[in-house]
């Protein structure tokens, strides 16, 4: 499991370069990537696809509004990237794949699961950004000092740059 978490984190990381993340935002990307992968490993074992990849998005989009708010800056910057483990891209290859071989049943199957997949994906973004900002600003209070001191210190150099 532990290479899978890896592989995550580091496919998390390689998404958020190509979707053009700040390098300085990787390592919460590949935590978020690696926490939602964790969560849906520990899950899979004793619930179905879609209820492991739902909790996992939950986990995934509380980690994203709260890193986000932290860093002052769009949560879109981490919830992209950290979801890319989560989407069900090999059951819409294989349903592409049962399609073309003319196997409708097992196409109708694995469409189906993924489509489940998919919409327990936007289920689980739909719940928590349902959560009141005031919420994540609350918790991001209680960030330890080191990180407050790193932002306001990267607040204060992009202030400066742009004078």
């Amino acid at each position: 499991m532990i290479g899978q978490v890896l592989a995550a984190a580091v496919g998390t990381i390689a998404f958020s370069v190509l979707f053009s993340v700040p390098r300085v935002y990787y390592p919460y990307c590949g935590l978020i990537g690696g926490a939602g992968w964790v969560i849906y490993c520990l899950l899979i074992t004793s619930a179905s696809s879609p209820e492991a990849t739902f909790f996992a998005a939950i986990a995934v989009i509380l980690l994203s509004r709260l890193f986000a708010v932290w860093e002052r800056c769009p949560v879109t910057l981490f919830l992209i990237p950290g979801i890319f483990p989560l989407v069900p891209g090999a059951g819409v290859y294989w349903t592409a794949y049962y399609i073309v071989t003319d196997q409708l049943g097992l196409a109708s199957e694995t469409g189906f699961m993924a489509l489940k997949v998919a919409v327990a994906i936007v289920l689980g973004i739909v719940l928590i950004f349902q959560l009141p900002q005031s919420l994540f600003s609350g918790i991001a209070g209680l960030a330890p000092a080191a990180w407050k001191r790193r932002r306001d210190k990267k607040t204060n150099r992009k202030e400066r740059i742009g004078k």
